[in-house]
């Protein structure tokens, strides 16, 4: 497996919009590996196509429970958002130094693929359904701080 360089904010892959993946291949499975392992050398929670050079509609996302792995890989995803809205502090890989407080809903369904190419099902709530909602972002052009109603700058890795 190899890291993956992380795109910084300027670059202009991060406001593409992403493409759907029709088939799962090696490369696809090899992508997807390779993202968990840059997200976690990273110390990052999720990781999406745009931020390592790749307009794929693809993210990696692992909130460690327990402080044991347990990477999610999402293909093609489509989120169902709820309607109870709760503002909490992000941040991104993508954009160091720089945090916000952004509203999200606090649960979602989300449904896609895994690297499988199994259909998965799923809702989340808390951290990870905020996670699962700002890589998604990623995979429409959007960042965090287009959303943000507050941004300030951080020495913290915030995720």
């Amino acid at each position: 497996m190899a890291k993956i360089e992380i795109v910084k904010y300027g670059d202009p892959i991060l406001r593409n919009k992403t493409k759907p993946i029709d088939k799962i291949t090696k490369e696809i499975k090899q992508l997807a590996n390779d993202m968990l392992e840059t997200m976690y050398k990273s110390c990052g929670a999720g990781l999406a196509g745009p931020q390592v050079g790749s307009l794929l509609k693809i993210c990696v996302i692992d909130v460690m429970p327990n402080g044991k792995r347990s990477p999610l890989v999402l293909i093609n995803p489509a989120i169902v958002n709820g309607d109870n809205k709760i503002d909490m502090e992000e941040g991104c890989l993508s954009i160091p130094g720089i945090a916000g407080i952004v509203s999200r809903p606090v649960a979602i369904e989300i449904r896609g693929f895994n690297e499988k190419g199994e259909k998965v099902k799923m809702i989340f709530d808390g951290v990870f359904a905020r996670i699962c909602q700002h890589e998604y972002d990623h995979l429409q052009g959007i960042l965090f701080i287009d959303r943000a109603n507050k941004i300030y700058k951080t020495d913290r890795n915030v995720e």
